[in-house]
């Protein structure tokens, strides 16, 4: 009775009593205590609210579909026919045995099983009931339930009646129930394995109440899933059309949304929520669910990987010695060899499939993390030197805001993601490490630690090999010090030269129409190359540790041990496993090591970047005596700075202390126009930021306080227009609903009906990047328009009338700032325009350059205090009187700044920017054969065949060190003695010239790939840097960085490992293959048939010169998916960092509007974008790799059985050939794969290409080259020149011609569109142009580019500077002393700006963050003309260049440009104040691309018809520019 309780049929039994009570107290105890704490990924079915209904059709919806339920009705039915079966073996047992239920002898030994197995499936049946009739809730429960009893009954009956048949001496312990038990059996199998893995799952949404659409990842039966089937549709639908879109994609899964995503991850990764542990914590707690389930997929994998050399062992073994008599049938060890690849390829393709997905969700929290974190950052702030001296990179690292940001979620982002490989040191490593040594233990004896001690001996090596690099390198290290900490260095040193390069590329292509118009790109292109050369150096030291690394774990030893097929053989592929497990936990810990690197770059991104006060955690709470009400707008004795950081007095935005000082109490008069004036750097920007809480707040007393009531909004104009990359109605509502009336009337006062009209689209019309097509008075009034349009209360507008022309600023004035829409709302605006608003002005402060108040109240107190203030107005004034009787006449466009596009009539639909090109089909060769030529200069061919006899060789040898292994063991067992040393000194021999070759060809092909990586990158950048400004404006800049960062860096990595992995891969193939053909001739069809099948799967067919066209578009199925895929995930990239670069670029007018929300909204819409291609892509690569490794394990297993039961050979041979063919079968299709990934990657060759065929300016020639002495003079003498911006487009300038002689100064006026930005750039060639211009003599059609730009000087009304000192900005190459760079700064007026400065002077020492972004826009212009003198071009063109400077200094300028320029030098300048130019030896008028009028002020002036004359009568200042003129 006791042997009964103990029977493997009554384990059923136990297992359904064991349901029960867990049912029973699941029922009692419904919810888990822990349920919070171990909150799954995927929502449970219990959390949602399902509807009740009373319907069948609703009650089947509510188990997900029909499909579902009939799968579960299917398994009910297959529960009952199990129940019947069971009775009826009950019913048909012999008669002679007792009726009893548990009481039973030996026998009688079935009497009570059938009763067991009845109750049991009784059970399960009930189970299945429930599982259709109940509630959604309980259902699942109830499946659960039903899946162990099943799977448990089903495990029962195989280890009794199945197993047994793969044994010579057991026999199925159930055969007396006869067709009966097999019938069971396969009932059995359907209801326990069949059903569930094909029922489809039902879709849990993770937002009950906002469920999304599933993809047919989330309901794809388990089977499906395993084997990637639900992407079958998307993979033919690939092979059916030309190019995959990407709406054609599947659904992006909604719990890989970035909003669920955010929801779960920030309580851990934010510090904003008071995270305090690092970082990478927070990553492993927010992923520690796919940690686990990664885990027990390794360890599964781990396993199944010995299942092969454990089935070569015992098969070698039964075949040496037939006569022993054996357990297992040779069919069963074979199918070890099928069955091991299987289950290690579906558990480790499983593990990816988790992995990336938890890739995909770093992406997404990453990206979001950093973007949002950058919304609280205080912008100026980062270009200040951080008080830290043991790490002065910190201070490098801060200058570039944006590029700190780009470089974390790019290169530091993918770092952190490949570092998951690190679970496979913790996890698979030891797992299998102690596997080998048992299975090699069991196998060789103790002789295998022998071999096991040199592999681990020689495993620190490469850690030395570092050390010794490290210590003759830039870097000391100490000779203690230990591998990761060597390798942490090595990695930083690497990243450091990459980040560099990506800094100064960056930097370059931001500014890169900057550098076209001064000449600069060979100089710019030999700065980048240089760092260029840094990194690459970097990368020949990694690239040659890891060669050698690989080399020294090759080396095996196996000491005094006689040697046989079975134990050689197997021991082999043991080896081979460990010694790929110490080898591959040197790249582990590398990946570790950059992770590391990395997380601590975020971490130390989201701890030491400076925060606004309102985000800021440091300071304690202050207690305010007496704050203000919510309603007051201003401050009260608050002292403000542009750092909360402890300063030292020299410590600023640009390395200068300025504190901007409130004394006693300002407060802004509601309702009404207020007015902020004082000269060039006074403060009065930092006014506006400070009560926008952009500036740090360093309280004074207790009663120290700001406030700005933001309860009905905050609109906001910066001085630098800020405007997005999109059309002019969505800038001018952002995010505000649309209201035709309101939206006419902004249109009207801010005067942007007229620039509508010379747009065909309209406001439909886009703008470019940054607002390149605009002027910068166009972009000044499209920023007003946003802020007017807005529902807000408080407008604050910073110098916004500085870039219009007199008649366009006095109609914003009178019709704007005096409109309806402004009515009852309180606007701060800063002004220098004094006079033209006084009349509006409710209220005036003004600010001294000592960031101090001089005065606050009516307009009268303000000039009384400051006398220069009151000259200018009186000037002004008089200027600006006459304008008023052009009230109610629409007044001209403001003046063009630099525009590139807007002269040319836009199409009709509006559209600036291209999409991004997509190429379709397959990688072209040329692509392929730029790379190919790149590697092999001008001896491309003779390169290859090199290379390929060098990997053949190293090949072959490897081949023939397997054989001869085997014939060595085949020596023995003949009663002979074995010369031992001729053995080991020919496979010595083989070993050594094998290492020798692969040596060799190793380093032979890092120099082919290196002289590719340095080929291509200089092509790439001489390409972009030699394109047109045309070009330049329809491409973002994020596309171009995109280019020079992130595909540089797949030609640098991935296209050479996967380029050299691929040649060596075919020819081991080839090898491999040649060897079992060898042996068993027969299988060469098998090999060509299993060859051909891979080509189906991927895209690769053999004999491609004998296919037809036709034939080769048939093979199109992964390829097809995978390239389509890959190119949409490429082109979603650039619109992440697009919007990284756009909110940054305008991050305080996002902050004063309060439009966070709405931009992340928009952040976490591309990274969906992009996650949804990712995911597909990384899904797509699974199809392939199971299906790959599946056809490699039947390739082997079916060689296995041919030569075991069909063909007689020796052991030895037999062994050879199934290590080749284990070889060839886990190889063979993997090189598909390789060859897959490797034209998928090549896409960034595709791209890169692509830019290299863009439209090119004209290139240098020799006879380009101008004379030494040229120019000697400024002379210029233009015929008939006209100009287009394209070869089809309209023509913008017409038949112009004028003569200037040398030191001339020429004025330029016209309105919008007249044509004076396409003169300065058809001056210097920047667009097509026809007829002929002379400088100096020289026609310069005839003279190369850079050297016609380097000796003509423009400066645009906002210039562009780098990231840097002053000095640097002044004189980028260091070809000028100090002394010359302080002379050009005190021309250019920075003196006379400074001059009532106690402290804080900008000197060339002052720190520039990138853009200038810490100056203002006059000191910018006072800089760029700065740099202009130190140029010292005899031709200087000035496009209102002095439109934001203040009357006084712009006098000082203009009189330092009469007297300190030498008198030969030219000069063109484009501006609105007629004194300006008025004193000028000629002045142009331009009208509709021609000149209207072109003579000496004075003769001119006495034209009475004439337009200059009717706009000096106009002028309250007639008199004094008369004489001006006369003079």
């Amino acid at each position: 009775m006791a042997s009964l309780w103990l029977d493997t049929l009554v384990l059923p039994l136990y297992v359904g009593i064991a349901s029960i009570f867990v049912l029973f107290f699941h029922f009692l105890w419904n919810t888990k205590p822990g349920l919070k704490f171990f909150k799954p990924i995927e929502p449970e079915l219990e959390d949602i609210d399902v509807p009740v209904t009373h319907s069948v059709a609703g009650h089947i919806e509510s188990h997900g579909s029909a499909t579902i339920f009939a799968y579960k009705t299917a398994r009910l039915v297959g529960c009952l026919v199990l129940l019947s079966l069971s009775l009826v073996s009950l019913a048909l047992a012999d008669d002679h045995r007792e009726k009893t239920t548990f009481i039973s002898d030996e026998t009688n030994p079935y009497d009570a099983r059938p009763i067991a197995m009845s109750v049991t499936y009784f059970y399960a049946s009930i189970l299945a009931i429930i599982s259709i009739a109940a509630s959604p809730k309980w259902a699942s429960v109830a499946v659960q339930h039903l899946n162990v009893l099943l799977l448990c009954t089903f495990g029962v009956y195989f280890y009794r009646d199945i197993f047994p048949l793969a044994t010579y001496r057991l026999t199925p312990l159930d055969l007396a129930e006869g067709r009966l038990l097999w019938a069971k059996i396969i009932v059995l199998f359907t209801v326990s394995g069949a059903i569930p893995l094909l029922v489809p799952r039902q879709y849990i949404p993770v937002d009950p109440k906002n469920p999304k659409l599933p993809p047919p990842e989330q309901t794809a039966p388990i089977l499906s899933l395993v084997l990637y089937s639900f992407l079958d549709p998307i993979i033919f639908l690939a092979y059916r059309i030309p190019h995959l879109k990407f709406e054609q994609l599947p659904p992006l899964a909604d719990i890989d949304h970035a909003e669920n995503l955010k929801t779960r991850a920030f309580p851990y990764l934010d510090v904003i929520s008071g995270r305090r542990r690092h970082i990478f914590f927070g990553f492993v707690w927010m992923n520690r669910w796919i940690i686990l389930e990664t885990s027990l997929a390794i360890c599964v994998a781990g396993v199944a990987a010995f299942l092969s050399p454990i089935g070569l062992n015992r098969l070698l073994d039964h075949l040496e010695n037939p006569s022993t008599e054996s357990l297992m049938k040779p069919w069963f060890w074979i199918l070890f060899l099928l069955l091991g690849p299987t289950i290690e390829s579906l558990a480790m393709q499983w593990y990816v499939f988790i992995s990336t997905r938890m890739m995909l969700h770093n992406v997404a929290v990453t990206t979001q993390l950093v973007f949002e974190h950058g919304l609280r950052i205080r912008v100026k702030s980062e270009t200040e030197a951080k008080k830290n001296g043991s790490e002065p990179s910190k201070k490098d690292g801060a200058k570039n805001l944006l590029g700190r940001m780009t470089n974390l979620v790019t290169s530091d982002l993918s770092t952190i993601n490949e570092s998951r490989n690190m679970l496979l040191v913790f996890v698979l490593v030891p797992l299998q490490t102690m596997g080998s040594v048992v299975f090699l233990y069991q196998v060789l004896g103790w002789s295998s630690f022998v071999g096991m001690g040199v592999m681990v001996a020689l495993f620190p090596a490469p850690g030395y090999l570092a050390k010794y690099q490290q210590g003759v390198g830039e870097f000391t290290i100490s000779l203690h010090t230990n591998k990761p900490k060597i390798t942490l260095a090595a990695q930083k040193s690497i990243r450091k030269t990459t980040d560099a390069r990506v800094q100064t590329v960056s930097e370059t292509m931001n500014v890169l129409r900057m550098v076209k118009m001064f000449g600069w790109e060979k100089q710019m292109n030999e700065k980048i190359a240089e760092k260029r050369e840094a990194e690459l150096r970097k990368l020949w030291i990694r690239r040659l540790l890891n060669m050698a690394n690989n080399l020294l774990n090759h080396l095996t030893v196996i000491a005094k041990q006689e040697l046989s097929a079975s134990k050689v053989f197997s021991s082999m592929a043991v080896f081979d496993l460990l010694r790929g497990q110490l080898q591959f936990t040197t790249y582990y810990i590398s990946d570790g090591v950059n992770g590391k690197v990395s997380f601590d770059r975020l971490d130390a991104f989201l701890r030491e970047t400076e925060l606004l006060d309102s985000f800021s955690t440091k300071d304690t709470a202050t207690v305010v005596v007496d704050e203000p009400t919510s309603q007051l707008v201003g401050f009260r004795d608050a002292t403000f700075s542009w750092s909360a950081e402890e300063t030292d007095g020299t410590l600023t935005p640009s390395s200068r202390r300025f504190l901007l000082k409130i004394d006693g109490e300002l407060l802004f008069k509601p309702g009404c126009v207020n007015l902020v004036v004082g000269p060039t750097g006074s403060g009065k920007t930092s006014l506006l930021m400070a009560l926008l809480g952009e500036m740090h707040l360093v309280p004074s007393t207790l009663s120290s306080w700001y406030n700005i009531p933001r309860a009905k909004g905050v609109s906001y104009v910066a001085q630098e227009s800020w405007v997005m990359n999109d059309t002019i109605r969505n800038n001018i509502l952002f995010t505000s609903p649309i209201d035709e009336e309101r939206y006419s009337k902004v249109l009207y006062q801010c005067c942007l009906e007229r620039d509508l009209e010379l747009w065909d689209a309209g406001d439909a019309t886009e703008v470019g990047e940054k607002g390149l097509t605009l002027s910068g008075g166009q972009k000044a009034r499209l920023t007003l328009a946003r802020a007017l349009y807005s529902d807000t209360q408080l407008l604050l507008l910073d110098d916004v009338l500085a870039a219009l022309d007199v008649h366009t600023a006095k109609w914003i004035v009178e019709k704007c700032l005096q409109g309806d829409l402004i009515k009852n709302r309180t606007v701060i605006l800063v002004t220098h325009n004094v006079a033209m608003t006084r009349k509006i002005a409710g209220f005036v402060v003004s600010l001294g350059l000592d960031g101090r108040v001089r005065s606050q109240g009516s307009l009268a107190d303000a000039l009384s205090k400051d006398e220069v203030l009151a000259k200018e107005v009186i000037k002004d004034q008089e200027i600006f009187e006459a304008t008023e009787k052009e009230i109610d006449s629409l007044p001209a466009a403001a003046v063009d700044s630099l525009p590139t596009a807007l002269e040319e009539p836009k199409k009709k639909e509006g559209k600036l920017i291209v999409a991004e090109e997509i190429a379709v089909g397959r990688v072209g060769w040329n692509a392929l054969a730029l790379y190919l030529r790149g590697m092999g200069g001008n001896h491309a061919v003779a390169f290859f065949v090199v290379l390929v006899l060098a990997i053949v060789a190293t090949q072959v040898a490897d081949a023939a060190q397997t054989w001869y292994l085997g014939y060595w063991a085949s020596q023995y067992g003949h009663g002979a003695t074995v010369p031992v040393f001729k053995y080991l000194g020919a496979f010595v021999a083989l070993l050594l010239g094998s290492l020798a070759v692969s040596i060799a060809n190793n380093v032979y092909f890092m120099f082919g790939s290196f002289r590719a990586s340095r080929t291509l990158h200089k092509q790439l950048i001489t390409s972009v840097m030699g394109t047109t400004l045309r070009w330049l404006d329809s491409t973002p800049t994020s596309r171009i960085i995109t280019r020079c960062t992130e595909d540089v860096s797949q030609v640098d990595n991935s296209i050479a490992d996967l380029l050299y992995g691929l040649l060596s891969l075919t020819i081991m193939l080839l090898t491999k293959l040649g060897a079992v053909v060898i042996v068993v001739p027969v299988f060469f069809f098998a090999g060509a048939f299993i060859g051909v099948l891979g080509a189906i799967i991927g895209k690769i067919y053999i004999g491609w010169s004998s296919l037809s066209h036709a034939h080769a578009q048939r093979l199109n199925i992964l390829l097809a998916s995978q390239l389509s895929v890959k190119r949409e995930m490429s082109n979603r990239k650039a619109p992440i960092l697009a919007h990284f670069g756009a909110t940054m670029a305008g991050l305080v007018s996002v902050r004063a509007y309060g439009a966070q929300e709405a931009l992340i909204k928009v952040s976490m819409d591309r990274i969906n974008q992009y996650n949804r291609a990712q995911r597909t892509f990384a899904n797509v690569n699974r199809w392939v790799t199971i299906r790959i490794d599946l056809l490699g394990g039947l390739f082997a297993a079916s060689l296995a059985y041919y030569v075991v039961y069909f063909q007689s050979e020796r052991p030895f041979n037999i062994g050879f050939s199934l290590t080749m063919a284990l070889g060839f079968a886990s190889r063979i299709l993997y090189w598909v794969r390789v060859l897959n990934v490797f034209e998928v990657q090549a896409n960034s060759l595709e791209r890169i290409q692509q830019y290299l065929q863009i439209e090119k300016e004209q290139e240098p020639t020799a006879s380009g080259v101008p004379p030494a002495y040229w120019p000697a003079s400024g002379s210029l003498s233009v015929d008939n020149l006209s100009a287009k911006y394209s070869a089809d487009g309209s023509t913008v300038l017409h038949d112009i011609s004028f003569n200037v002689r040398s030191g001339e100064r020429v004025g330029i006026v016209g309105r919008t569109g007249s044509g004076k930005s396409s003169l300065t750039l058809s001056l210097l060639r920047c667009i097509l142009t026809e007829g002929t211009v002379y400088y100096d003599g020289l026609l310069t059609s005839s003279i190369n580019l850079d050297a016609l730009r380097a000796n003509i000087t423009i400066i645009p009304q906002v210039p562009e500077l780098l990231v840097g000192t002053l000095r640097s900005n002044l004189d980028i190459f260091g070809q000028n002393d100090d002394a010359t760079l302080n002379n050009a700064l005190r021309s250019a007026g920075l003196s006379s700006l400074q001059e009532d400065m106690d402290e804080g002077k900008l000197t060339l020492d002052t720190e520039i963050s990138a853009g200038g972004t810490n100056l203002s826009v006059g000191q910018r212009q006072i800089i760029a003309l700065a740099r202009a003198l130190v140029r010292g071009s005899k031709l200087l063109i000035l496009d209102e260049a002095t439109s934001a400077i203040d009357y006084k200094t712009d006098t000082v300028i203009q009189s330092s440009l009469r007297t300190e320029l030498p008198a030969d030098t030219t000069l063109l300048i484009v501006a609105h104040r007629l004194q300006t130019i008025m004193d000028a030896d000629k002045i142009m008028v331009l009208d509709a691309g021609r000149i209207v009028e072109f003579d000496t002020p004075k003769k001119l002036l006495e034209d009475e018809s004439g337009l200059l004359r009717a706009l000096v009568d106009e002028s309250g200042d007639k008199e004094a520019l008369y004489k001006m003129a006369q003079a």
